[in-house]
């Protein structure tokens, strides 16, 4: 009768050094918990609230309807041949998505500060789970979308099937910036104090409350290119269009902000890598 043990598998946990590689089998090891903290966000964001998940519709509405008020009535901003509140509110809903991923993606870290510290998991799932678990209230806001569009007598095009690439590209920008000042806010507190203000200040520069094209039209032609660089500005554009199925003639700005949402995802993930072994020290 054999008397020997069964041999252990011991796994060496070391901090990495210089610029490593991303090992996605174990980001996909790990994908349990990314949905657990994804779900987590979503009940503690709701919880003990009156209206609930309801939220998620009342905002952006009433958003919209304030931007009708100020932007079209009062200013004069037209929105193409489309109704402005339906132009705002199609507006707002990757801008939400984009300005929440970003806003709690950035201080996932010291908010998980007793995860980080105690046990070995992908920190690249933090932020990520943060952008991620802001499609819930993507998901019925689009709902109510479609509604107002079917209101409006507006029936979406075969456009509306590129929808699910605007809404990755609009995940994938606010993951990589969520990447960046996550791993910045690590080390300098500063972050949370410069967020809120930078947010706002990529809210105006975004086409949100006015259409593209009202900017290029006043901008020099030689310098339009630095319009094109914000990420959003591509999206959004993007996803008025899936939705209206209106003709489209911001070809070299789509491609442009294509390019800026993929540089500033790759980039985030490497300066994230590059800077994870100091978390559990700095946090």
């Amino acid at each position: 009768m054999s008397t020997e043990t069964p041999s252990k598998q011991i796994t060496v946990i070391r901090p990495t050094k210089g610029w490593v590689r991303i090992h996605l089998r174990e980001l996909w090891e790990y994908r349990e918990l990314l949905f657990f903290l994804i779900w987590r966000d979503v009940k503690v964001r709701y919880k003990q609230t009156v209206l609930g998940i309801g939220w998620a519709v009342i905002q952006p509405l009433l958003m919209a309807l304030l931007f009708t008020v100020v932007f079209n009535q009062l200013a004069n901003i037209q929105s193409r041949n489309v109704e402005f509140i339906l132009f705002a509110y199609m507006g707002l809903l990757p801008w939400n998505l984009f300005a929440k991923g970003l806003t709690d993606g950035s201080r996932s870290l010291v908010t998980n500060e007793r995860l980080v510290t105690k046990v070995y998991f992908p920190r690249l799932i933090l932020p990520s789970a943060a952008v991620l678990a802001g499609l819930v209230d993507f998901v019925i806001g689009l709902g109510v979308g479609f509604g107002l569009l079917l209101y409006f007598g507006r029936w979406p095009t075969i456009a509306v099937l590129l929808l699910p690439l605007f809404v990755g590209l609009t995940a994938i920008a606010a993951m990589g910036i969520a990447f960046w000042l996550s791993a910045i806010d690590a080390r300098y507190r500063d972050v949370r104090y410069t967020v809120p203000f930078l947010t706002q200040m990529w809210f105006f520069v975004t086409p949100i409350v006015y259409p593209a094209e009202l900017v290029l039209q006043r901008v020099p032609e030689a310098w339009r290119w630095l319009f094109s660089l914000n990420p959003m500005v591509g999206v959004v554009e993007g996803f008025r269009w899936a939705l209206f199925g209106e003709s489209w003639d911001l070809e070299p700005l789509w491609w442009l902000s294509v390019v800026a949402v993929v540089g500033i995802f790759v980039s985030g993930i490497l300066y994230f890598r590059r800077t994870e072994r100091i978390f559990a020290d700095m946090v």
